[in-house]
């Protein structure tokens, strides 16, 4: 059993009946996302909303620094020498998360991932992955992981996981041909996949959220 990450929560009513785990990108933590929770207008809804934070690792494009990271990057072409290991350690990371949502009582269709460029992908990466369907996945400025093993090993239990997927126009972190590129993958594998664009750089816009909240409340409702 994986180690399970030490994490921020917060609740939006009492008794959640459903779960959304939310990972944060490179170099930041689970405090990142927090903020955004009151914008989401979801009062009616009561979710629990846990934003774990990344181990701490050295990142090999930062000139090693150690901080907060879900895999490694070696160059600005994230398709190349990929840190498949890192990736599937944190893939194991966000099911003993997902496990401990089941075991407070909140069942898998009722739990989501969500996450912001390295989050996101691991979101993809776990999500469409996991044995159980899923309440939806949300991946924010981010792009497929480890693509070419995504046919061979997706799920058949989220095929129709509601997929929500935003990149930015100007993003010089995770180029938009890359995201378009995993959206047309997803696609191409049958997934639905509801996408947004929107005029900003590797960041959040306030249009992006209020689409993010109309889509929570859709699949959790």
């Amino acid at each position: 059993m994986a180690e399970l990450l030490d994490a921020i929560e917060i609740e939006t009513a009492p008794s959640p009946a459903a779960s959304v785990i939310w990972l944060h990108g490179l170099g930041a933590d689970g405090s990142d996302f927090v903020p955004i929770v009151r914008e989401l207008e979801l009062p009616q809804l009561p979710i629990r909303f846990v934003f774990p934070h990344a181990p701490l690792q050295p990142v090999t494009i930062n000139h090693g620094m150690v901080m907060r990271a879900w895999y490694d990057i070696v160059g600005a072409d994230l398709a190349r020498r990929e840190d498949e290991r890192g990736v599937r350690a944190s893939q194991s990371l966000v099911e003993a998360l997902i496990a401990r949502e089941k075991t407070r009582g909140t069942p898998a269709p009722r739990i989501v991932l969500a996450g912001f460029s390295q989050g996101g992908a691991i979101s993809l990466q776990t999500g469409l992955r996991h044995p159980e369907r899923l309440g939806g996945i949300m991946a924010l400025s981010c792009y497929v992981p480890i693509a070419e093993s995504l046919a061979a090993e997706a799920h058949a239990a989220n095929r129709e996981v509601p997929i929500f997927m935003a990149h930015g126009l100007y993003d010089p972190i995770v180029p938009l041909a890359a995201a378009r590129r995993s959206r047309a993958l997803l696609q191409q594998l049958g997934y639905a996949v509801e996408w947004h664009e929107y005029p900003m750089p590797h960041s959040v816009a306030p249009q992006e959220l209020d689409h993010i909240g109309a889509w929570l409340r859709r699949v959790v409702a």
